[in-house]
């Protein structure tokens, strides 16, 4: 009788996991995601109310969820708190900005509000969870939310472009230096995806049409189109998955 291979499966049952800027749109479903595979998940965002409703609706949804108050901005106070919890087997780092401008009229404090949150504090969060996951020697994945224009160009997004660009070379390095304690890191890239930050682009007819015209499947993203990516780079199904991106754009990048 043939001795037929299992799936490592899908299931996170027991794993603490933790999702920045989890109040809202691709964070919250990340969370959502996460305690529906079987996690212990911390939404960790600014605005405590946004994240303390989200952690109770996944808690009654028969999820387990705590809320985190965590301004990734701030450094030290990050790294303090990410410190002082049990540690994480997995992190989704998921805070981010954009400010769309023509080039040549990016000013300072828009690069600083940008590349300050898209990378800078993705790098410190994931060093400090890695740390945790170091400790704590039962490996880890770490998943960094990039995007579609951290593989190709777009106009207006030069800042937004440079912080994704530099999110996957990071994500890259991070699983040189991390493979030999187990832990994994990897991007997801979606395109765009509809959203409260994203959607008053849209009421922009010539920019929705621009970018349904470049999404070869026809229409926008949601962020249900997302949740399994997060759910599969967190598994034990992607334990050979590493310095990789998921590209989760309808075929956006394909030509």
């Amino acid at each position: 009788m043939i001795d037929l291979p299992r799936s490592p499966g899908f299931r996170l049952d027991g794993l603490r996991a933790l999702v920045t800027g989890a109040g809202r749109g691709i964070g919250l479903a990340a969370a959502a995601a996460l305690a529906e595979a079987g996690a212990h998940v911390t939404l960790a965002a600014r605005t405590v109310t946004e994240i303390e409703e989200a952690a109770e609706a996944i808690t009654a949804a028969g999820g387990t969820a705590r809320a985190l108050v965590l301004d990734v901005l701030d450094t030290a106070t990050t790294r303090a708190t990410i410190a002082a919890q049990e540690p994480f087997a997995i992190l989704v780092n998921n805070a981010g900005t954009n400010r769309p401008k023509p080039f040549v009229e990016v000013g300072v404090d828009d690069y600083d509000a940008v590349l300050d949150l898209n990378l800078k504090a993705a790098f410190f969060v994931a060093q400090s969870v890695a740390h945790g996951m170091i400790g704590a020697a039962r490996g880890g994945s770490i998943i960094h939310m990039g995007s579609q224009m951290g593989h190709v160009g777009g106009p207006r997004r030069t800042l937004y472009c440079a912080s994704k660009w530099a999110l996957e070379g990071l994500s890259k390095a991070m699983a040189l230096d991390l493979a030999p304690h187990r832990i994994r890191s990897n991007t997801i890239a979606p395109t765009f995806i509809e959203t409260p930050m994203t959607r008053p682009f849209f009421e922009d007819a010539a920019f929705r049409n621009d970018v349904l015209n470049r999404i070869k499947l026809g229409r926008l993203g949601k962020v249900e189109d997302v949740m399994g990516a997060v759910v599969y780079l967190a598994s034990p199904a992607a334990s050979m998955v590493t310095g990789t991106s998921l590209v989760v754009d309808g075929g956006w990048t394909a030509d």
